[in-house]
């Protein structure tokens, strides 16, 4: 869990730039950014998978499809409500994002120390 804390933190703030965080919240033109940011956490998360743990480097491409499928969900909401910064609802859309991802990392840790 650890790892996977360390691995969001590394993907989702010291390598996202602001092309990719305000790219994949866009109405259009949102796709590259988000793949690019997801496939950042693929990848990272694949290196501390295949170093800690190898034979759950599927684990990787779940944490993948789960972030992409909540990092969208939050761009649609920004981009059709028209949501900003200085708005309260921004805020809670970035919590509740973060809650998830660590979540799912939470959920994957169980997954693989159960098997």
């Amino acid at each position: 869990m650890v790892l996977l804390a360390i691995k969001h933190v590394i993907a989702d703030f010291l390598l996202q730039n602001s092309w990719m965080a305000q790219g994949k919240d866009q109405r259009t033109g949102w796709a590259l950014p988000l793949l690019v940011h997801c496939l950042i956490h693929l990848t990272v998360a694949m290196a501390i998978i295949l170093i800690v743990a190898p034979r759950f480097w599927f684990v990787a491409l779940i944490d993948f499809a789960i972030h992409i499928t909540v990092d969208r969900a939050k761009g649609l909401c920004v981009s059709r409500f028209k949501v900003t910064m200085d708005q309260q609802w921004f805020w809670w859309l970035i919590g509740i994002d973060q809650a998830l991802h660590h979540l799912t990392g939470f959920g994957l840790s169980i997954f693989m120390a159960a098997n």
